[in-house]
């Protein structure tokens, strides 16, 4: 098993406003995580590292995460103090007030995986050379996709397709989906829209179908998020469990 994450200010943007993590317990158990922080006068910025920070810290001093059920809880009410973290700051400091940041994890240990997202930072695993994205967009056109108001090719070219229906910090409460998957997967992936953005799912799953580290598959996936114009910034972290991925 390898892994490895970077994140990467892109071409366009002045600086960096993304998270993220890879970190083990005591117990081997892994935690990824990438959060996609907004709002001016670098608040963005403050947002997701308040949120990667508190998590990443919170997990590397466990001894075990537990059982499922545990694991659920831990994840849910960690989050929720990343969260009034964060929305302290912005009370405390009136000139960051809208700020707040997408979270998207993964608990990754010997007897499951679960995943948990706010906003649209998006998990995904690769299965015998195919991948398969697990959370759901908490965003204002995949809500009108759902409701069948918009069809999955107009939600991609819509003006608002950047608008968020869930994040961290918005509100002194926050509720994340939470994703049981199954564990026989061979590779577990998390980014932030400057990634599935700048490319579709095929382009995604042949970068990780490749023989190469788990370094070399991020790396390669950021430069040709670059390489089509690096809108946003970008940000991946990929885990291995070994073997092929293909």
């Amino acid at each position: 098993m390898e892994y490895s994450y970077l994140t990467d200010p892109g071409k366009v943007r002045d600086h960096n406003e993304d998270s993220v993590i890879i970190v083990e317990n005591k117990s081997g158990e892994i935690l990824l995580a990438v959060a996609d922080g907004m709002g001016g006068h670098l608040a963005g910025e403050v947002a997701s590292s308040i949120a990667i920070s508190h998590i990443g810290k919170r997990f590397k001093e466990l001894g075990s995460i537990g059982n499922k059920e545990d694991a659920i809880h831990w994840v849910q009410e960690t989050v929720s103090e990343a969260n009034v973290l964060i929305y302290k700051y912005t009370v405390e400091h009136p000139e960051s007030k809208g700020m707040g940041t997408t979270l998207v994890t993964a608990v990754f240990t010997s007897d499951f995986l679960l995943f948990g997202n706010i906003g649209d930072s998006s998990g995904f695993v690769m299965k015998k050379g195919q991948i398969h994205k697990i959370t759901t967009d908490h965003t204002l056109v995949n809500l009108l996709v759902k409701s069948g108001e918009l069809t999955e090719e107009e939600a991609k070219e819509h003006p608002r397709k950047n608008v968020l229906m869930k994040a961290l910090g918005a509100t002194t409460t926050v509720d994340m989906d939470i994703f049981d998957v199954e564990t026989d997967v061979d590779g577990i992936m998390l980014c932030s829209d400057g990634v599935t953005n700048m490319l579709d799912f095929e382009q995604i799953a042949k970068v990780l179908s490749e023989e190469l580290s788990a370094e070399a598959k991020v790396s390669k996936l950021i430069q040709k998020c670059n390489n089509r114009g690096g809108n946003d910034n970008i940000s991946v972290a990929y885990l291995n469990k070994g073997g092929s991925d293909k």
